[in-house]
């Protein structure tokens, strides 16, 4: 029996819990004031208060337009919108690796997939209550996404001593 569709379940499951994080309100994900208390706010204030990025033609990101709880949430939310595609990306690559696809066709069909997933995740995001969607986060999801296929690349195909 051909047991290739196992290697594709946990690119479905990464995929599920991505679809359902997007499905969720903002309001259900807002972690600006739990990080107000746990965060040094001072520290953050003196050493960040300088920053400011301009992210989705929309107002800067800074501390000043929306504190410091906000200002850190999104970093983590950037960080995160990676590191899941990140998770993706690598899953994807190995299960095409997996399925007997030559190391060119991996990488390009697992950017491929990546791509069209992280703009229908912002798609998705748009149709949820509460969400914005923004071409500037498909397109960090698809670097995320990218820095995985390019690692599992490597791992996958270096000579082993």
């Amino acid at each position: 029996m051909n047991r290739k569709w196992l290697f594709w379940i946990p690119v479905l499951l990464w995929m599920g819990i991505i679809f359902y994080s997007s499905a969720q309100p903002y309001k259900k994900q807002d972690m600006r004031s739990d990080i107000e208390q746990s965060a040094n706010v001072e520290f953050v204030k003196e050493h960040f208060s300088g920053v400011s990025i301009d992210y989705g033609g929309g107002t800067p990101v800074s501390i000043a337009n929306k504190g410091v709880g906000g200002f850190i949430e999104f970093f983590l939310r950037k960080g995160a919108h990676f590191t899941v595609f990140f998770i993706l990306g690598s899953l994807t690559y190995y299960a095409f690796y997996k399925s007997g696809y030559s190391r060119k066709r991996c990488f390009i069909y697992a950017l491929l997939f990546v791509a069209g997933y992280a703009i229908f995740d912002e798609i998705h995001q748009g149709l949820t209550g509460g969400r914005t969607p923004m071409w500037q986060d498909s397109l960090l999801d698809t670097c995320g996404g990218l820095t995985g296929i390019i690692i599992s690349n490597w791992f996958w195909h270096r000579k082993r001593s």
